[in-house]
């Protein structure tokens, strides 16, 4: 768990980002980290302007008990994840406010549930529990809507989304009892998103008090027309006319942004109805509101006690049908805040760029009607200069991405039914074949970089589109799918945007594919090196992924600079035609393609066509009789009768009479490690060890190892090859598409690898993934956010 300001300067930037305006510039750091502490990954999405949303914790603390209110907790946070936003959990532990709970953490509260040391935390409460910590008293406690908001903003979080709000109740002319919520919202400026407030209050009331601390309330329309009703918890009606309608999540964003820029110090608060099949009819709940209300009385249940006994008494009174209508709407209020979450990122995003801004992160994956409109003023045929100034320091990321963003075309044959002919699954040549046609954003790079996101990491990503229709679409899908624009350059005609066409037969297997990649071939290495190579300095990523898209001068300067940046740097070959490249020396480099160790990519993903091409190639430009390449192969220590034998139990037979195996070992002093793509057969991994490898003394990787350095080479140590067969194969019907699955399995490798994982115990994950990918519509699943936590 981050503290607030570990590590930080006084009065510099981070800490003013890091801490909200209300700690004023005299207040001390090095106090509030005492009280406040924000989660690691929690402080990560903030820096990267992720989206992120508060949750509170009474529900859990006083509201559900154990351990019903920790399968809730985890639920809530899986619901905003799986909507493309980081969970903020927010509550007290020991005493220390916490933004942003672990799972230890988060069971540690819900257990905590009915204890006398675990308490309602409203703003009143905070100092109370968190400075009796430092006279030895610890608390527990689940902090109400006024304190969420409260810790919320202190963190820089914006969005907040929970059950119902409290507000004024009834008799409250003689009883002043007005819920702190009310009085938070008129001073803080969070947005909150509930199902307006508890029927059992007096709702013109709470409507009037809320207008007079200038809080803007709106209702989500939710599809209906004209006036709405202000919702009333447990019903979509409350016989009050909401004072704003909100059509969808794309307006609530659009009005939290002019909120915040204004700036406002109030808060908003907007209304998301109950979802309609989980509602409880309002003359339903009204009659059982009535007779709760009237037992309160009764029993003198009044101030902090009131609520509790009244929600009691509707679940007994309801027979239990408040329970699962509690559940239903905090679900779907959550799901609406990480979507207003989602498209308030991308609103920034999009005007931090039409601004100068440089927002350098990926955000989750998002569909949005949001319109791009690309700055102006390029000049034709060269690319844009980067903006200098401190507002471009370029953040740390584990992986960049420099590759081909496309417009993806699928054509699926699809066989006219009732046809008396011969049921053909290919299409014909010379004629008009019936398919279903779709598109979608794509592209090599864009696909390999999307599916690191989706594992979890950090990901940029560096390409190029053309002035027009394609690329104008493609900008607008990169900015509802929450991916940052400022490394993508826009370049005047006649630079098109990048296009791929893929003709797939009846089983969605590729038949043939047209690519028109030539955009990114107009950029040249000093074009990279003045546009790019600093990003890529200041950004320290742990990898660079470079596809074949480029011209050889340019896929080669991104390699060198990845390796002097200490990058692991991986090469995807694209295809036959244009794996070449990487053999390919640049015209102005008179050396020959160098070798381990000083080779320029660390790791590549062939299939087996392109790994033959590769093979090819190097056997044309007589790369395989340099005394450099004959140093590594006599440092590998194979035995002069060869490893056919050794290759086949450890492969297949069948591989080794193919050549791929030896083909790979040939190659490896030009790349180390290969992972060449075997389509149903798997993936067959080479690698060449370095001689501290632990590989050449572990047991388990002993069957693997086939030879060892027996010459006293300082850097060789042999070689490992294995055949990872995948763990399920996917029948014909299964297939949605074939599009982006060999990306989707490099981007989730290096998303692993880059945690530190080794590369054999990542590869049948990466599969996982791939697999995901061929059963959706999408080039890249959005299911890959579930496999984040095994990567």
């Amino acid at each position: 768990m981050a503290l607030i300001s570990k590590a930080i300067g006084k009065g510099s930037k981070a800490s003013r980002q890091l801490v909200s305006p209300l700690w004023t510039s005299h207040r001390s750091l090095s106090t509030s980290r005492s009280f406040l502490r924000i989660s690691d990954e929690v402080q990560e999405a903030l820096n990267s302007k992720k989206p992120v949303v508060a949750l509170e914790t009474t529900i859990y603390t006083h509201g559900f008990p154990y351990p019903d209110n920790v399968a809730l907790a985890s639920h809530l946070e899986s619901v905003v994840r799986i909507n493309g936003g980081v969970p903020a959990t927010i509550g007290i532990i020991d005493g220390v406010a916490r933004v942003g709970l672990s799972p230890e953490e988060l069971i540690q509260l819900t257990s905590s549930a009915g204890h006398e040391n675990t308490l309602k935390i409203s703003r009143r409460d905070l100092g109370f529990v968190c400075g009796l910590r430092l006279a030895g008293k610890r608390f527990n406690g689940g902090t109400t809507i006024a304190g969420t908001m409260v810790l919320a903003h202190l963190a820089g979080i914006k969005v907040f989304g929970t059950g119902g709000l409290g507000g004024v109740h009834r008799g409250a002319e003689s009883t002043m009892d007005i819920s702190a919520d009310l009085t938070e919202l008129g001073r803080t400026p969070v947005t909150v998103i509930s199902s307006g407030c508890k029927s059992f209050l007096d709702i013109p009331r709470t409507l009037e008090y809320l207008e007079t601390q200038g809080v803007g309330v709106g209702t989500f329309a939710d599809g209906r027309q004209g006036k709405v009703d202000f919702p009333a918890f447990w019903s979509r009606e409350s016989g009050v006319k909401s004072p704003m309608v909100i059509q969808n999540e794309i307006e609530a964003a659009a009005i939290i942004h002019a909120q915040m820029s204004l700036p406002l110090s109030s808060g908003l608060f907007f209304a998301n109805p109950i979802p309609e099949e989980a509602s409880i009819p309002k003359h339903e709940i009204d009659t059982i509101i009535e007779e709760a209300i009237r037992q309160a009385d009764a029993a003198g249940a009044s101030g902090k006690d009131n609520t509790p006994f009244i929600l009691s008494k509707i679940k007994e009174l309801s027979g239990g049908k408040s329970i699962p209508a509690n559940r239903a709407l905090i679900e779907s209020n959550v799901r609406r805040a990480a979507i207003v979450a989602r498209e308030l990122a991308i609103l920034e995003t999009t005007h931090a760029e039409a601004t100068g801004g440089n927002l350098n992160h990926i955000t989750p994956s998002v569909q949005s009607n949001l319109s791009y409109s690309p700055p102006a003023g390029n000049a034709a045929h060269t690319l844009k200069p980067p903006p200098s100034g401190p507002s471009q320091i370029t953040p740390k990321s584990d992986i960049i991405v420099a590759g081909a963003l496309a417009v993806d075309f699928s054509c699926d044959y699809a066989p006219l039914p009732g046809s008396a002919a011969p049921v053909v699954i290919s299409p014909q040549l010379k004629t008009s074949n019936p398919s279903i046609i779709s598109h979608t954003l794509g592209g090599v790079g864009h696909n390999i970089a999307k599916a690191a996101h989706f594992m979890g990491s950090s990901v940029r990503l560096y390409s190029a589109v053309g002035d027009d229709l394609s690329g104008r679409a493609a900008l607008a899908q990169l900015a509802s799918e929450g991916i940052q624009t400022s490394g993508i350059d826009i370049r005047n005609q006649p630079h098109r945007t990048a296009q791929y066409v893929a003709v797939n037969d009846a089983h969605k297997d590729l038949m043939l594919a047209m690519a028109d990649m030539g955009i990114l071939e107009s950029i040249t290495a000093e074009d990279i090196t003045a546009r790019w190579l600093s990003d890529l300095n200041q950004a320290k990523p742990k990898c660079l992924l470079v596809d074949a898209n480029w011209t050889s001068p340019t896929l080669h300067a991104w390699l060198r600079s990845g390796k002097k940046a200490g990058a692991l740097t991986a090469f995807e070959p694209v295809s036959t035609a244009k794996a070449t490249r990487l053999f390919t020396p640049s015209p102005n480099i008179s050396e020959a393609i160098p070798v381990f160790p000083n080779h320029l990519a660390d790791l590549a993903t062939p299939n087996i066509h392109e790994l033959s091409s590769l093979h090819g190639a190097a056997t044309r430009l007589d790369l395989f009789s340099t005394p450099d390449w004959w140093r590594v192969i006599d440092a590998l220590g194979i035995p002069s009768s060869g490893l056919r034998v050794a290759l086949s139990v450890t492969t297949s037979p069948d591989l080794v009479n193919q050549g791929l195996p030896q083909q790979s070992i040939q190659l490896l002093p030009f790349i180390p490690t290969i992972l060449t793509k075997l389509g149903p057969m798997g993936v067959l991994l080479t690698m060449l060890l370095k001689a501290n490898d632990p590989r050449l003394s572990s047991p388990e990787s002993s069957p693997y190892v086939l030879s060892r350095c027996t010459n006293g080479d300082p850097e060789v140590g042999g070689v490992y090859v294995r055949l990872f067969k995948p763990k399920k194969a996917l029948g014909p019907g299964e297939v949605v598409s074939v599009n982006g699955v060999g990306d989707t399995f490099l981007g989730a490798l290096v998303a692993s690898i880059s945690r530190g994982q080794r590369i054999e115990d990542v590869i049948d994950l990466a599969q996982k993934a791939a697999v995901l990918s061929l059963k959706s519509r999408e080039a890249v699943s959005p299911e890959l956010m579930a496999l984040r936590a095994e990567a």
